[in-house]
């Protein structure tokens, strides 16, 4: 999986338990970004829904969710590899914008990207490996770039990773079924059908996921859009058709609620935390429509980033590091039954204080 701000590498073992005691089929994961959490759901034996405006994310659910690994030809796949492994590298788009007018990986490296990805679209754009290798392609690069997790900016000094030579990998795929979609959780979120388990991660502020994956949405669309800035960014970052109602603090209550209340399943999981917008109480009251409401506090180490501290386009700190934990609150809503099962064991444990617990 790539470095993600938000990511629920931690929470996943107790969103995997809780959604094991209730059971059921279906499950959707409406925000999936890197599809963590959906792959969990699918581990479980749901057949899972994953959705998400991204490009990035839409390529990572066709790989982890829609492709089941029993059907794959997997010396189809290796050879594909083997043959996009063995190309040398092109100086190209990727090298020019992210490598020369940038920093985010070094030329060499970038090279071989330029190489990689057009062959893979020259060769492989209608077969079923097609987001596979782009899979594999972004997991890559995303192990020898120099960001300290988002790509707003670089680091200062090459970051040793980016020494490394890009390798390609086969993809952990799964067994098993499920759909991905791309698309806008506010407009999907009450036409995607009805669920077993729902679990809701939307974004919480006004970092945008669109600016801050900005490479990973060039690398799939491939289509060498105009850039402005140190970072490079997409011109297209300045239209309103890639901004989301979730980073605007006056339409995101609003638009969280909606989704919410529109969700058609028996048990609704809600991820957020107490650096968001809303309260823990009125993420309860939004999910009062169910039955029954529990809520859970988990203290968390923050992202990469919040530990390193601020820094400006080239590379100075600027910035002091305000606090290194944070609250994650998981919202679980449904039956009466449903809840108080899937919840018990972190509420009042050795662990747990009022429901609240430690991921380390």
């Amino acid at each position: 999986m790539i470095k993600y701000i938000g990511s629920k590498r931690r929470l996943v073992p107790i969103l995997g338990d809780l959604v094991a005691t209730i059971g059921g089929t279906t499950a959707l994961d409406l925000f999936t970004g890197t599809t963590r959490v959906a792959q969990e759901l699918k581990k479980r034996g749901y057949i899972t829904t994953a959705v998400d405006t991204a490009r990035y994310s839409e390529v990572f659910a066709q790989t982890y969710i829609e492709t089941d690994a029993r059907e794959v030809d997997m010396s189809v796949l290796n050879d594909a590899l083997r043959h996009l492994s063995s190309l040398r590298g092109e100086p190209g788009y990727f090298t020019e914008t992210f490598c020369n007018q940038s920093r985010f990986f070094q030329p060499f490296n970038g090279e071989r990207i330029d190489a990689i990805r057009n062959a893979i679209e020259s060769e492989y754009a209608n077969t079923t490996i097609y987001p596979i290798l782009l899979t594999s392609l972004i997991e890559a690069a995303d192990r020898v770039d120099s960001t300290t997790g988002v790509q707003m900016a670089y680091v200062k000094q090459w970051a040793p990773r980016s020494f490394n030579d890009l390798d390609l990998r086969v993809p952990d795929l799964l067994p098993g079924n499920g759909r991905a979609i791309r698309g806008d959780a506010c407009a999907l979120a009450g036409s995607l059908g009805e669920f077993d388990v729902a679990y809701l991660d939307p974004p919480y502020n006004q970092h945008r996921y669109f600016t801050n994956y900005h490479i990973w949405e060039t690398l799939v669309a491939w289509d060498a859009p105009h850039h402005y800035g140190v970072a490079c960014k997409r011109i297209d970052s300045r239209d309103d058709s890639t901004k989301s109602v979730f980073n605007s603090r006056p339409q995101m209550p609003k638009a969280l609620r909606d989704v919410v209340q529109s969700v058609s399943c028996r048990v609704l999981i809600l991820s957020y935390n107490d650096e968001a917008w809303v309260t823990r109480e009125e993420l309860e009251r939004m999910c009062a429509h169910h039955e029954y409401v529990e809520s859970l506090a988990f203290d968390s180490k923050r992202y990469v980033g919040a530990q390193i501290g601020i820094y400006n386009p080239s590379g100075d700190k600027v910035g002091k590091v305000s606090h290194l934990r944070n609250l994650e609150y998981v919202i679980v809503a449904g039956s009466k039954d449903d809840v108080v099962q899937a919840t018990r064991p972190y509420i009042g444990n050795d662990k747990a204080v009022v429901g609240q617990a430690t991921l380390f």
